[in-house]
């Protein structure tokens, strides 16, 4: 959760307790986490499950054992989730990849503002008025050009933009392969359209 991002094996290691083989199996079987393991090392990403896993453990009692460190570790946590709450705000609104630009980094910078206006340009053309719905998989034809990773990390820092909004589709059902491949995914939540207010 902390790294929103695939994250490899051997990185693991680094940032917490090693993931073996019995553990990874299980947290795979539970809808946890998502292994890619077409090579090597094995990537893992955190799942819609994990998600919501994560977020019900901000918050929870310390477990007996805990000691203190562990305790100390729960009341942070149950802190921060006071304040999600209070702020209406989910982990997937502050646990960013590293080098996502946030709400303090000045829009338009060098680094993210030529794709951001592409996005307000393509949006433009699409919706028939400020604020209404155009679905990422018209906005991702029209940025054809655009990498697929620098589209998704720039839609996932304009999401904490006050005029933009993304959001998954009510009706699953509707989604076609190509709407659920242009999705977006921003914390655990596949979003599959956007609207910009006017400014």
């Amino acid at each position: 959760m902390a790294e929103s991002r695939p994250v490899p094996n051997p990185e693991l290691k680094t940032l917490g307790p090693e993931l073996r083989p019995d553990s990874r199996k299980k947290l795979n079987r539970l809808g946890l986490i998502e292994t890619d393991t077409s090579g090597r090392p094995y990537t893992h990403v955190l799942a819609d499950g994990g998600w919501a896993r994560c977020y019900q453990e901000i918050g929870s009692a310390a477990p007996p054992k805990a000691g203190p460190y562990g305790r100390t570790l729960y009341t942070m946590l149950a802190a921060m989730r006071r304040y999600f709450d209070r702020a209406e705000l989910r982990p997937s609104d502050v646990f960013l990849p590293a080098g996502t630009a946030t709400d303090s980094a000045p829009v338009g910078t060098a680094e993210s503002g030529a794709v951001e206006d592409r996005v307000r340009i393509a949006y433009a053309r699409l919706a028939e008025r400020p604020g209404a719905w155009v679905s990422l998989t018209d906005l991702r034809e029209v940025l054809a050009d655009v990498p697929r990773d620098e589209l998704d990390r720039e839609l996932a820092r304009m999401y904490r933009l006050p005029d933009v909004v993304l959001v998954p589709e009510e009706n699953q059902k509707a989604l076609t392969e190509r709407d659920r491949a242009a999705a977006v995914v921003i914390g655990f939540q596949n979003n599959h359209a956007i609207a910009i207010e006017a400014q």
